[in-house]
């Protein structure tokens, strides 16, 4: 029975009119993305069959066209679709955090970064550059590497802090890993930064260690 046979309060469309988009389930939610099913599945069969193969709806949305070729109920047109709401959503956040304290709204940098970087398959290593009010005047990607590190310049964090009379640094990275556990050499490079921006006044605020599902903060931990 296609979804259209559904009693109303049913229907992911009509659920969300009346509820609100919070009331859907995830499938529910990319029902209404994808808008039709395929051969003898419903578009709310499609995507809860979506969310099993990836594992995670983050997953999904990261995942690259090659990856999706082939996928049932999951053709070009409908995973630029996908792939276009993604990109909605970090710009929505990318503004919310501009347009906002960093420090005081610590999980939508947190949103943000998870989005941006959580389900890189390498290490990126990115920095949010801050105004003296806190608020984000950039964020720049610093380098990427492979599956277990990536090499970071402290005197090109420096020099980009610099070019954007920046008062204050967030930098992050994410462990493809799954784990946000800071290693070691976490440590050491968030001490060398730290140095390194004291020299030309800007303040270390916080490292960031991003995966898909987690993050943690070195500053929280006192380990800056």
């Amino acid at each position: 029975m296609s979804i259209a046979h559904w009693p109303e309060n049913e229907r992911p469309r009509e659920k969300l009119l009346a509820q609100g988009a919070a009331a859907l389930s995830d499938a529910e939610l990319l029902a209404i993305l994808l808008r039709t099913g395929i051969k003898g599945q419903t578009a709310l069969d499609v995507g809860r069959n979506l969310i099993g193969r990836f594992g995670s709806l983050s997953a999904l949305f990261a995942a690259d066209a090659a990856t999706v070729a082939g996928t049932p109920g999951l053709g070009v047109a409908k995973y630029t679709q996908l792939a276009a709401a993604r990109e909605l959503a970090r710009r929505s956040l990318a503004e919310e955090i501009r347009l906002t304290d960093a420090l005081s709204s610590p999980q939508a940098v947190v949103d943000y970064l998870r989005l941006s970087i959580g389900q890189a398959p390498v290490e990126v290593f990115v920095a949010l550059f801050l105004s003296a009010q806190n608020r984000v005047l950039a964020v720049e990607e610093i380098s990427r590497g492979t599956v277990s590190e990536t090499r970071v310049y402290p005197r090109e964090v420096v020099r980009r802090a610099l070019a954007h009379n920046a008062v204050g640094v967030i930098v992050a990275h994410n462990h493809p890993s799954g784990s946000a556990e800071p290693s070691g050499a976490d440590r050491m490079l968030t001490a060398t930064l730290k140095a390194a921006l004291e020299l030309v006044e800007i303040r270390l605020l916080d490292h960031l260690v991003i995966s898909a599902g987690a993050a943690s903060s070195l500053a929280a931990r006192g380990w800056l």
